[in-house]
């Protein structure tokens, strides 16, 4: 069973199109088009899962690249969540372009280099006198 990943689509695709253009390739498990929560517009991409093996690959050679709907599609594929990085996003470590953030020699000193920063915790101010909270009217 491969799972395939297909990018760079428009807008205006549905999971009928989608379909329609993997079925020449062989049986189709799934195929599902990302939408927005809020508008249920399509968000450009979607996935197509494939029992065949051989049959996935023969659709990723024929599909990635393919000019559909005046877009070029990205079709490889599916990587697993943890390793595309997607999920839940927080805050981001960048480049550490804005000046010393990221090593400032401090007790958190030790990052692995990794571009993310560790997030703070209780012990960083244990003893730093409480702010009165103002209130809320």
């Amino acid at each position: 069973m491969k799972n395939l990943f297909v990018g760079n689509m428009s807008f205006q695709t549905t999971a009928e199109d989608l379909r329609a253009l993997f079925e020449p390739f062989g049986q189709l498990a799934r195929v599902h088009v990302a939408t927005d929560r809020e508008t249920g517009r399509a968000r450009g991409f979607g996935f197509v899962e494939m029992p065949n093996d051989a049959e996935a690959a023969k659709a990723i050679a024929a599909l990635d690249g393919k000019d559909v709907g005046g877009r070029n599609l990205k079709v490889n594929e599916a990587r697993p969540k943890s390793e595309s990085g997607s999920g839940p996003r927080g805050p981001r470590g960048g480049s550490g372009s804005g000046g010393d953030r990221g090593n400032s020699g401090g007790p958190r000193s030790g990052n692995s280099g990794g571009g993310r920063k560790e997030r703070f915790s209780n012990e960083d101010y244990r003893e730093v006198a409480r702010q009165p909270r103002e209130p809320r009217w």
